[in-house]
């Protein structure tokens, strides 16, 4: 399979049907191309009475039927699509999933609460990133709400409560306006609840929750707080103030006061008791809205099988650490470029990645190239003038720690060939060393660090990334640089001769223009 990969996801949720289509071009960059949403409410009956009917499983396929034209459209190549709370609680779920396989060929799959709430943690844990730290993540959908509390990153307490706005608001037999009576009752179940599931409540003034669901973006557009980090938050404060003028609304007022949706006006006022009820029960103060939820989870997971990134063991990751310190050990040695190795390491391995689905290469091929791009120039200690020969030979007898056998020739070699001042051919001893299948990736790698080194030929650190992009049988790498940066694109494709003879793909190189929207 050729790299970008276009990849779709479907929630098939218990208030509507939503798709979203994107393009990875590495395991970190998906770019959004299209989102859908079918206003099908699957919940309808499933949670009083266990069934959904004919005419909502009819439209529910049509919506499918053209979720696959749209899909067929950007030409998909791996799709996941779910159903969530209304499907496995309705007794005849499998019609829904035969009518859906017969009308749109799409296989349904109904997940469970638990599989549910791990897409959703996943998708906002990229989101925050590595710096906010959520005590709490919920997601409040039709049918359930899902608490997920944790400690230091790791995961303390999951925990599933039938809370969803459609159950309650069918259950109850809300229509409309919500007065004090009924606004009460829901008070007083919720509250029933939570008590039963979380009899001492953590209290969480002084730490992060994070909101998800359709409910959540659309409170916090009613109810903004402080931005953080750039994710929008809810002002639980204002929420109690604006949810006592929206119970009083009826559904055509939500929709004119707050201008939302129909389907979301007969439930956003449901959706706001729990959200109230919830943050005084747990003392939350800071609710984020990270604006992800089940779809992005869905392809956050597809992105990992399609570029085969699978978890790395304690045991190897500290192998690979232990590596990577002696080699820039090493380089520091010789006196070094550490931003121009660090650079060229950066681009060489967003090389490998969103060109893995072509290669194929695990993890141990990607820290060699990793360690020869750091070590790419170590050769300049011997002599500026045939420094990819001294590089060579420092490599091979300089005893590097925990570096030897296949590693070491294969790592010799890449330096060796990093310049296009020697081809990779047998005369040379670590290129001999290695194996037929060895030499074969040493190719690909050197072709890689090539291009990778080029870039940065300038020492100056201005290029900011490359996305490539595959066409029938064309390689574009588009060049994300700063403003005022010369590109030598010539040079470039001069340097990319391995490149073509080993991926099979012709090299062509462009300057990027504008922005992208990404995930």
């Amino acid at each position: 399979m050729a790299a970008p990969v276009q990849l779709a996801a479907i929630d098939a949720g218990s208030n509507a049907i939503r798709l979203v289509i994107a393009r990875a071009t590495s395991p970190k960059h998906i770019q959004i191309l299209d989102c859908e949403r079918a206003a099908v409410r699957l919940g309808h009956n499933a949670f009083t009475r266990r069934m959904i009917n004919g005419d909502t499983i009819s439209r529910a396929a049509r919506a499918f039927r053209q979720f696959r034209d749209r899909m067929d459209q950007y030409n998909v190549g791996a799709y996941r699509a779910v159903a969530t709370a209304a499907a496995r609680e309705a007794r005849n779920y499998r019609r829904l999933m035969d009518r859906v396989q017969r009308k749109a060929g799409i296989e349904l799959e109904v997940i469970s609460s638990e599989e549910e709430a791990r897409l959703v943690c996943s998708a906002a844990q990229w989101a925050l990133g590595d710096r906010i730290q959520p005590r709490l993540i919920f997601d409040l959908g039709g049918g359930s709400l899902e608490l997920n509390f944790y400690q230091r990153g790791v995961l303390e307490q999951r925990i599933g409560l039938p809370l969803g706005t459609i159950r309650l608001m069918e259950t109850f037999s809300i229509d409309g306006a919500i007065n004090e009576d009924n606004a009460h009752r829901l008070r007083h179940h919720i509250l029933a609840l939570l008590r039963s599931a979380v009899p001492s409540p953590p209290k969480l003034s002084r730490s992060i929750a994070v909101a998800c669901g359709g409910n959540a973006e659309a409170l916090v557009r009613m109810a903004a707080g402080p931005m953080l980090e750039r994710i929008p938050s809810i002002n639980t404060r204002l929420l109690r103030d604006q949810t006592w003028r929206m119970l009083a609304l009826d559904v055509p007022g939500r929709m004119r006061v707050f201008r939302i949706r129909k389907d979301r006006a007969e439930v956003i006022g449901i959706a706001a008791i729990i959200f109230n009820t919830l943050a005084k029960w747990l003392d939350v103060r800071t609710m984020l809205v990270p604006g992800v939820g089940v779809r992005e989870g869905i392809l956050l997971d597809l992105v990992a099988e399609q570029y085969s990134v699978r978890t790395t063991s304690e045991e190897e990751k500290g192998r690979a650490s232990e590596l990577l310190a002696s080699a820039r050990w090493f380089a520091r040695r010789v006196d070094y470029n550490p931003q121009h190795a660090e650079q060229v390491a950066r681009l060489a391995l967003s090389l490998f990645d969103q060109l893995r689905p072509i290669h194929e290469m695990g993890a141990d091929l990607r820290l060699v190239l990793e360690m020869a791009a750091l070590l790419h120039d170590v050769g300049h200690f011997v002599s500026r003038k045939s420094h990819h020969r001294h590089g060579e030979y420092l490599i091979r007898n300089g005893e590097i720690p925990e570096l030897r056998g296949w590693r070491r020739d294969m790592v010799a070699a890449l330096v060796r060939y990093h310049n296009s001042k020697s081809e990779p051919q047998l005369e040379h001893a670590s290129y001999a060393a290695l194996d037929g299948e060895r030499r074969r990736q040493a190719r690909l790698l050197t072709s890689l660090l090539r291009i990778a080194e080029k870039l940065e030929s300038e020492h100056a650190q201005r290029i900011s990334g490359v996305d490539v992009q595959i066409s029938g049988r064309k390689a574009i790498f588009i060049i994300r640089a700063m403003d005022g940066t010369r590109l030598d694109l010539l040079g470039l494709e001069r340097k990319s001769g391995l490149f073509e003879k080993e991926f099979q793909l012709k090299p062509e190189f462009r300057r990027a223009q504008g922005k992208e929207k990404v995930a």
